[in-house]
This record gives structure tokens, C-alpha cells and sequence, in this order.
């Protein structure tokens, strides 16, 4: 991405000019407008990120409404930050993580006022996505060892109220928010290069805009990008086909655009899950997995970045979902790994089994049930379950596993170790029998000795299964100072006129990844940049 120096004349201007339209994009643009900055706001398709698809889980504690109303009166800033000290092991600051904290509720209650709804109905279970009787929840790992022993457990994934899956009604309100106060944003306008001054200043931004004149090409390219997203999401192969027709189009069809920047500009374009590239430089082992967000979620802005000297810190980590709760009765059976070893607490988020299951030789893991789990799973599925997640079980229960009619079989079928799977099965029943505590520190309410043939094997591994997603979100970015959001270089200081939020930038989920982080991250350091660019002098 070629830096451009200087500029004869622009083509707009803003106090703020803000790179990409989701969470942390829209975050800093309406912070920024409410602090009387002029906002310019560009986005490649039409708004709404990885946020718009995702399940509107907001991560908040420390005393929120919504805890309160279900009668979790205990939870404070203190305990929250306890928890997520041990989940983010160092990759921000105790002063940010304390910050972060302390500023929970407020966040919560600024999403409320620009009118994003959450509700405490309280999920009766734990789950990895509550019903739509239920929008509040355990969404992390609170309940387990060791992190209950750390800080009293308190539900904290507020999931925004609307049925099915709510991203898309939590970023409608940012969304109508940032429109009420005329914040512009020029949409199917990809950035393609940072402007900076002679002093290394960045002033500006170089972008092509989808020309405005080819009317048809332009609704055709909305309607790609529009599919193109929720193909990606269900199946990807479908969705890569709709690839090249976007690119073209933006690339035959599309009119050279400068704006100036006069107080900063903020990058906030997502992560680089759909680049391959990057991917298998930083995260190789992640490639199986089915990447999270839009085809705009490829590393152009953390590159952007980098083009006038900005370093990078994280790029290696990236959240693997492995979901396989609901139904709850799935996390009584023994998640191995090809040499029949366990590898975690089944009762883990499934975030945190992804990174376990990331370790494992050739990224392999299965679910191991017996026959009276399965028939336990199997009545559950319509009470606990939404239409996407019964999609799930339907695939998993047809054709999505293989079945032995004893452990041994299964293990042969199925390419573990049998052997280890004998001795693992031979442990885990017998402490359960003897009353000895789990060896992975599973609550004792969730394991049963498995001795029902037959037996059955879900495949876990991290790859493409159409009917078992295992979608994967990257963590990493460009590093920023933590007080003001800046993008810094590799001696650590701050390049003028430069900032970064949400997956573009490190933050508070960049190590590691619960339900409702890393939206909850996007507010935050959005608010940040927005909040301290448009207290900045004039730049250029």
C-alpha cells in the first residue's frame, strides 16, 4: 500500500476521518461527532462488520442493570477485572484492563442511549448462545476451575435483544445513532493508501469510491457485497464466487478519491480472517477454519498502518470457535485429541477449547459420547437450541460423526490411538465412580461414566465441515499507545496524526477471546480515538 506525500487538492475534508463502518468504526465516529468534530466516515460496502453478523453479544459486568434485574447484585469492577486478568494474561495493561472495567456500565449505558436494547432475562444454563427467551448469560469462562477460584462467577454476555442472531440490531441502532447526527459516511469506498506531510504526518486518505455514475454497477456491487456476506458466513465456497466480481468491479468501475484529515484519522477496518496470506504468515494453523466477518476483514487497515511505520504486536493469535453446547448433555462427553488424551474442560467457551484443540497434532480433536448422552443431547435440542444451532445438530447426527459399537471400534473408525482412548476413558470413569474430582476440573453435574455402547465421535478439528462451522476471528494489530489510541512505531512512538481501534488495533481481547469481548473492546477503544482526535489541534 503506497504512502502518498502531500496532496494538490482533496476532494472533501473532516476534522475526523474514520476508516471503516462496524462497532469500533461507528464508536469513534459518534464519539467524536458528540465531541463537535466534523466526521467523515469510509466503508467499503455498506456498514456493519463482522459486528452486523454476529450474536450482538456485548461483554459488561461490574454492576450493569441487567445483572441487577437477575438478581447478581455482587458483581463489581474489582471482580470483573480479576476475571479478565487471568483471560487476557498480560496483553494490555493493569491501568487499561482497570479502566476497561471501571467504565463497563457506562459503556453499556451510552450503547443504551443511542438505542441498542438489552434485557436480564437469565439463561437458566450454560450455553454458548442463549435461546431468544434469554439475553443475559455466561458467556466466558466464569463457572470453571480456575477461573472461578479466582473471582466469584457473575454472568456478564449481555446479549442484545432481538431474535435469532442480534448483531444486526445492535449495529441498526449505531447505525441510525451516527445518521441522526450527520455523520457522513461514504459507502462502497475502499481506502487505498494513507497521505502523509513532509514530516511524516498523516493528513489524509486515498480511496476508490464505486463510481456514483454507474448506477447499475453500483447496485450490482451493494447486492454482491450483501451476498457475498451471508454466503461467507454458511458456506464459503459459494461466497468466493462472488469474490472476483466485487474486486472487479471496484477495480474497472471505481473513481479515485482524496479526503483530508485535518485532526487525525482513525483505522478501524477489522481483522485479515480472508487473508490467506496473512494467515498462514502469522496463524497457520488457524487456515482450516471458516473465516468470521466480510471480505473487507483482510488486513488492509492493520497495512495501512504498517505502510508509514506502524508495528504490530499479536498477529499470531486468533479465536477458533469450537461450539458444541448447546445441548448442555454434549459436555458430558471427552473431547480427545488423535492419541486418545484429553485435552481440556469440556465445559470451557468454546473460544478457549478452539485454542486447545489449535495445539493438538494436525489441529485434530473429537467429541466422544456414548449412546445415552446422544439420546439426552437428542431431547434437548428443541428447547435449548435456535434454528442455526439445530442446523448444526441435524449435521451432526446424520452424517457429521462415526459410530463403533465399542469404544475400541469407534477409535479404529475413527483414526484415534485406541489405547490412549482406552486409558482415558478407563480414567475419567473411574474418578467419576469413585468420587474423585475431575481431572480437567469438570463440574461433577456434567460428567456421568460413558459405558452405553455404542459409542460416537464428533470431529472438532479446526477445518471446513458445511454442516460444523468453526468460524475463526483474528486477534492481533497494530500496537497503540493505551492512553490515546495512537498507532506507534517499533521505538514506540506514536506516528502523527494516526490512530486505531477495535481488531485493527491491540486491545483488550487481543490474547485471548470470550462471547461479547471483542465487540465490547470495539466500543471502548472507538470511543477512545474518537474521544482524544477530535481533541486534537489541527494536524495539516
Amino acid at each position: 500500500m503506497q504512502v502518498h506525500t502531500g496532496s494538490d487538492r482533496w476532494d472533501g475534508e473532516a476534522d475526523v476521518v474514520v476508516v471503516g463502518f462496524g462497532a469500533a468504526g461507528a464508536s469513534a465516529a459518534i464519539e467524536a461527532s458528540d465531541r463537535g468534530a466534523q466526521v467523515l466516515v469510509v466503508e467499503r460496502f455498506d456498514g456493519g462488520g463482522a459486528t452486523a453478523i454476529s450474536g450482538g453479544i456485548y461483554y459488561a459486568g461490574g454492576g450493569t442493570a441487567q445483572q441487577k434485574e437477575a438478581g447478581f447484585d455482587h458483581d463489581t469492577p474489582a471482580t470483573m477485572f480479576d476475571y479478565l486478568k487471568l483471560e487476557t494474561s498480560g496483553v494490555v495493561s493493569d491501568e487499561l484492563l482497570d479502566d476497561f472495567c471501571e467504565r463497563s456500565v457506562e459503556n453499556l449505558q451510552w450503547l443504551e442511549r443511542l438505542g441498542v436494547p438489552f434485557e436480564g432475562s437469565m439463561a437458566p444454563r450454560k450455553t454458548s448462545y442463549p435461546t431468544n427467551d434469554y439475553y443475559l448469560y455466561y458467556s466466558g469462562n466464569e463457572l470453571a476451575l480456575p477461573y472461578k477460584d479466582v473471582a466469584e462467577p457473575a454472568p456478564r454476555g449481555h446479549r442484545t435483544k432481538g431474535r435469532g442472531t442480534s448483531g444486526k440490531v445492535f449495529f441498526s441502532a449505531m447505525e441510525k445513532a451516527a445518521r441522526k447526527r450527520r455523520i457522513d459516511v461514504r459507502r462502497q469506498t475502499t481506502v487505498t493508501s494513507l497521505i502523509t506531510d513532509d514530516a511524516g504526518t498523516v493528513i489524509g486518505i486515498e480511496c476508490r469510491e464505486v463510481d456514483p455514475g454507474a448506477t447499475a454497477r453500483r447496485a450490482l456491487h451493494r447486492l454482491l457485497g450483501s451476498w457475498n456476506r451471508k454466503m461467507n458466513l454458511y458456506y464459503r465456497p459459494i461466497g468466493r464466487l462472488m469474490d472476483g466480481p466485487i474486486r472487479r468491479i471496484e477495480r474497472e468501475h471505481s473513481v479515485v478519491r482524496r479526503y483530508r484529515a485535518r485532526k487525525g484519522v482513525i483505522l478501524a477496518a477489522g481483522g485479515f480472517a480472508f487473508n490467506r496470506e496473512m494467515l498462514k504468515e502469522h496463524a497457520p494453523r488457524y487456515l482450516g477454519g471458516t473465516a468470521l466477518g466480510t471480505i473487507g476483514d483482510d488486513g488492509s487497515g492493520i497495512r495501512l498502518g504498517q505502510s508509514v511505520g506502524g508495528a504490530t504486536d499479536r498477529m499470531e493469535r486468533v479465536s477458533a470457535w469450537r461450539f458444541f453446547n448447546p445441548p448442555i448433555a454434549m459436555t458430558e462427553g471427552i473431547l480427545v485429541n488423535k492419541e486418545g488424551e484429553r485435552i481440556c474442560n469440556e465445559l470451557y467457551y468454546g473460544a478457549k477449547i478452539g485454542e486447545h484443540i489449535a495445539e493438538q497434532t494436525d489441529v485434530a480433536a473429537y467429541l466422544v459420547v456414548d449412546s445415552r448422552v446422544l439420546a439426552d443431547v437428542k431431547r434437548q435440542v428443541p428447547e435449548q437450541t435456535l434454528w442455526f444451532q439445530r442446523l448444526q445438530t441435524t449435521y451432526l447426527f446424520s452424517t457429521g460423526h462415526k459410530k463403533g459399537a465399542t469404544a475400541e471400534e469407534l477409535a479404529r473408525r475413527t483414526g484415534i490411538d485406541p489405547a490412549g482412548l482406552a486409558r482415558t476413558l478407563e480414567r475419567y470413569n473411574a474418578d467419576r465412580r469413585d468420587g474423585r474430582p475431575d481431572a480437567m476440573g469438570k463440574d461433577s453435574a456434567h460428567v456421568t461414566p460413558l459405558v452405553d455402547g455404542p459409542f460416537y465421535a464428533f470431529d472438532c478439528s479446526i477445518r471446513v465441515q458445511a454442516g460444523f462451522p468453526c468460524p475463526v476471528l483474528t486477534l492481533g494489530g497494530l500496537v497503540v499507545d493505551e492512553v490515546t489510541g495512537a498507532v506507534t512505531g517499533e521505538d514506540g512512538r506514536p506516528i502523527p496524526g494516526l490512530y486505531a481501534a477495535g481488531r485493527n488495533a491491540v486491545g483488550i481481547c487481543s490474547q485471548s477471546y470470550v462471547s461479547g469481548l471483542s465487540i465490547a473492546d470495539c466500543v471502548y477503544s472507538g470511543r477512545r480515538a474518537g474521544a482524544v482526535v477530535a481533541r486534537n489541534s489541527t494536524v495539516a
